[in-house]
């Protein structure tokens, strides 16, 4: 009897410890330097605007032609019209955006923290995929229209998106829920995982759940390994408790959704519903929090490469099957 105490003992132990750890301590070091786009545009002045776009131009010439034209909506070459239209853009009131622009100054006073973690996460990324070219990363003020950018070589990150979940112009542009992950926390996070949905782009050729579910789920396990220092809830962008509300429930939540077959459904209403941000995941219950079904995927790829200690992490992002996945985690929680 004493023996298979010790047995079912040791195997809580091994149950409970820190998952596989990838990556050596002496990791070729990658510097992130953020570019302040944010601050050369503040430093327009209706006195001498025409000089200082053109300042803009010449200083950032990959940058600022993006910027006009996805921010604000006018061609690039239009620099007349644009003498007019970044003045009130940068003073308006009825928006908000002259005090949101203040309090971007003020919340993104120093970056080296952000640069800090995205430094550590891209010299990971590069030491998974030597062939990696890490992005010019610029701060950038949005008028609150996106928080993350793509361009050629580039990822534009929106400050104004990021200052705070009590931030009370929010209240006019955002749902309750969404402000979440509206911290200057949440951007390393962001930008990665952004940047590797991107990398690692969808290869399978099945649309159900599980094929869904399991690409991005495996994305989330290779987050949650670039940044090895943040709990599980900060790198889905959840709260601590609804993070420990899918834990409690989480052999329930697979029971349901085994149940209702729902991961070999294709239905746009079933994946938008376990894959997609919102205030809950409807086909489970109210209580449950948005993007469940990543969470599953996550969770299901965390299993699998516990019981298959042989696959990388590269032949992880790599295999297509997410029904091979799926059988070989022997995930039964």
């Amino acid at each position: 009897m004493k023996k298979y105490l010790f047995i079912a003992c040791l195997m809580a132990l091994t149950a409970c410890q820190k998952g596989r750890t990838y990556f050596p301590k002496d990791i070729e070091a990658q510097q992130v330097e953020i570019v302040r786009f944010d601050k050369a545009l503040l430093n327009v002045h209706e006195a001498s605007v025409a000089q200082d776009i053109k300042v803009l131009y010449d200083e950032y010439p990959s940058f600022m032609p993006l910027w006009v034209e996805e921010i604000l909506g006018i061609p690039a070459a239009d620099t007349a019209y644009l003498e007019q239209a970044l003045p009130e853009f940068l003073n308006d009131t009825i928006y908000g955006f002259k005090a949101t622009n203040a309090k971007e100054q003020t919340v993104f006073a120093d970056v080296k923290d952000i640069e800090k973690g995205l430094s550590k996460a891209f010299s990971r990324i590069q030491h998974l995929y030597p062939e990696t070219e890490i992005p010019s990363i610029y701060l950038f003020i949005s008028g609150f229209q996106m928080p993350i950018y793509f361009g050629d070589e580039l990822i534009g990150i929106g400050g104004d998106m990021y200052l705070g979940s009590d931030y009370e112009y929010y209240n006019r542009v955002v749902y309750e829920y969404q402000k979440q992950t509206m911290r200057k926390e949440c951007i390393p996070v962001d930008v990665v995982s952004a940047f590797l949905f991107r990398t690692l782009p969808y290869t399978s050729s099945k649309s159900r759940l599980l094929d869904q579910m399991m690409y991005r789920g495996k994305v989330m396990y290779l987050v949650a390994q670039l940044f090895d220092e943040l709990p599980g809830y900060e790198v889905m962008g959840w709260t601590k408790e609804q993070w420990n509300w899918c834990v409690k429930n989480e052999r329930a939540i697979w029971h349901l959704v085994m149940d209702k077959r729902d991961l070999f459904k294709t239905e746009s209403l079933v994946l938008t519903s376990y894959l997609n941000d919102g205030p809950f995941t409807s086909e489970v219950s109210q209580d449950a929090p948005g993007r469940l079904g990543i969470w599953l995927g996550w969770r299901i790829a965390e299993s699998y490469m516990a019981h298959n200690e042989a696959v990388s992490l590269q032949e992880l992002m790599a295999e297509p099957d997410a029904q091979k996945i799926l059988e070989d985690s022997y995930y039964k929680p």
